[in-house]
């Protein structure tokens, strides 16, 4: 029997994560790994400590600001970062899997924070409407790889 590629196994993790989400729109999982090690992992949602999307605005979803975004809510790759800076893990240099590419907010924190390269699942453009892809097309373009992964037949 074949080993399971990591990539395969990370990806799996993250939409195993994102189930735990919230949120009442979206589920969203993420992954930080180095040298085949899980650094940090996260999923969208509120702040520990604070109330959850779908138990205080169980029709809506959580409140939302001027723009129409959540105001509540931490993207999945956020949490992963978050989490991994605040136990004193060194990310630089490693990989990131989200089961959804990063929009342009996280893609300007995964660049700040040194991570060399995302694989996703799902494309955010498509998940929102948009022409394009606007946090992969940041990454590439300032030399961060970004891969979409295969989805498992």
């Amino acid at each position: 029997m074949a080993k399971q590629a990591f990539n395969d196994i990370f990806m799996n993790l993250a939409t195993d994560l994102a189930t735990r989400s919230h949120c009442v729109r979206a589920h969203v999982g993420a992954v930080l790994t180095k040298d085949t090690r899980i650094i940090s992992i996260g999923y969208n949602g509120p702040p520990a400590g604070t109330h959850n999307c779908d138990e205080e605005w169980p029709q809506d979803g959580c409140a939302r600001d001027s723009k129409g975004s959540c105001s509540l809510a931490l993207h999945a790759e956020e949490n992963a970062i978050l989490y991994a800076v605040k136990n004193g893990s060194k990310i630089a240099g490693s990989t990131l899997y989200t089961t959804l590419s990063p929009c342009i907010a996280c893609a300007r924190l995964i660049l700040s924070s040194g991570i060399k390269k995302v694989y996703f699942k799902d494309s955010y453009a498509a998940y929102k409407g948009l022409p394009s892809d606007e946090g992969v097309d940041f990454l590439v373009r300032f030399g961060v790889e970004v891969l979409q992964h295969p989805v498992a037949v």
